[in-house]
């Protein structure tokens, strides 16, 4: 319930994926939690016939639990009801899931090997944590990957296809400016939408140098494997090899609790 509480809506899949051996078992579980009201679900119809997977997010008790777990005011069931459809009307719904994607995929990967680890999956709401004296940041997620024993964090921007990729570029003065301020110097990963977006979006990288360390993939690849194109690079890396940098210690720095350096979930 944590897991969508921080993170609004995952699809059968996705949880299936993250904690399943079976789509069956999956379903079935997701029933049992439905039937108790913890969470709720939504679909679509397709097209042409038939219907989209559900989208699960937390029901009335759910976001109960999860208000009274940060001693907030538990919700109406009307407020609850309002929040589901106003979710299932977003238009930043098919970004919500794509960033999401992202990061079970992760998930998924270190489920399968026990050299990999995904040691903190934060939203956007959540990466809000991280301050700076020069510059805010609002990256769509941030994570923190190891394999092999070295750890990568990493600041996520997904992509749709919607935005013009100079206005993607122009994100990466605020990052440079954060990292100057005190803040963690993570690359900034650009997950594109086509070859031909990130084909396109190398060109600007490469015209106009941010100071930033960036690399690009493609939403058709496995983001845990070496498909990680450095924007001043030719060669594709896995995450853990790009540069990172977890910041300087401050009370603004989430990754230092009480000065030490402490990577948390």
């Amino acid at each position: 319930m944590t897991l969508l509480d921080h993170h609004q809506v995952l699809t059968t899949d996705h949880l299936t994926r993250l904690f399943f051996h079976a789509p069956r078992t999956a379903r079935h579980r997701l029933a049992e939690l439905l039937d108790l009201a913890l969470v709720d679900r939504f679909r679509f119809a397709r097209t042409g016939g038939g219907t989209d997977p559900y989208h699960w997010v937390l029901g009335l008790a759910g976001q109960r639990f999860q208000a009274a777990s940060r001693g907030e005011s538990e919700p109406t069931a009307r407020a609850s009801s309002q929040r589901i459809a106003r979710l299932s009307a977003s238009p930043r719904l098919t970004h919500l899931l794509t960033v999401n994607e992202f990061f079970v995929r992760l998930g998924e990967h270190a489920r399968r090997h026990d050299e990999a680890a995904l040691d903190r999956w934060w939203s956007e709401q959540q990466a809000k944590q991280f301050k700076s004296s020069k510059a805010t940041i609002n990256p769509d997620g941030h994570g923190l990957w190891t394999r092999g024993g070295q750890t990568a964090g990493f600041w996520l921007e997904a992509d749709t296809g919607t935005e013009p990729l100079t206005r993607v570029v122009a994100k990466l003065d605020g990052y440079h400016r954060f990292a100057s301020g005190g803040g963690p110097r993570y690359p900034v990963l650009f997950w594109l939408a086509s070859p031909t977006r990130e084909e396109h979006l190398h060109r600007l990288l490469h015209a106009e140098p941010a100071g930033v360390t960036t690399a690009t993939a493609t939403q058709d690849a496995d983001p845990a494997r070496a498909v990680w194109l450095p924007g001043d690079g030719t060669q594709r890396v896995a995450l853990e090899q790009l540069p990172s940098f977890h910041g300087s210690n401050s009370p603004a720095n989430p990754n230092f609790v009480d000065g030490v350096l402490h990577l948390r979930s």
